[in-house]
């Protein structure tokens, strides 16, 4: 068996400095009824898209502390768009910096809180009859673009 190999940061200090930007998406998938009310503002906790907003710009400025080999990175910019389909939400977070290191993992950060977040505000909506959630999924996250330079 061989060794294992030690677990490290890479080596970012001979990086210059330059423009990033990334940009993520994802999709949650609820039932019609769900749609309906996060559209007449009806969800008992409040305006889901409102709080996935802002649970997804603290994400992201904290993605260093949630993905152990991720470099803290001074963000200068967070996007976040909601687009309501019949039967689902799609998300998307676009980040920006100027650093010696990508965004990617920053806007994929952004795009499953605000999932999750999403997910947890209407949970009671979207449950079955035995508590289960055969309609609920989370699907799609990905990185749609990324820019350097």
């Amino acid at each position: 068996m061989k060794d294992a190999e030690p677990i490290r940061m890479v080596d970012i200090s001979q990086k210059a400095v330059v423009y990033r930007e990334a940009e993520a998406v994802g999709r949650i998938i609820l039932k019609p009824e769900t749609l309906k009310a996060i559209k007449d503002g009806t969800v008992k906790k409040g305006d889901p898209l409102t709080v996935a907003e802002v649970a997804a710009i603290q994400a992201v400025k904290r993605t260093a502390e949630l993905i152990p080999l991720c470099h803290p990175i001074p963000i200068t910019g967070i996007d976040l768009n909601f687009t309501l389909g019949e039967d689902h939400v799609d998300v998307r977070c676009r980040v920006k910096a100027e650093y010696k290191t990508g965004v990617e993992m920053e806007a994929l950060i952004g795009v499953a809180v605000a999932l999750l977040t999403i997910w947890d505000m209407v949970k009671y909506l979207e449950k079955d009859e035995r508590g289960q959630y055969p309609h609920t999924s989370i699907v799609d996250i990905r990185v749609v673009e990324k820019l350097k330079g």
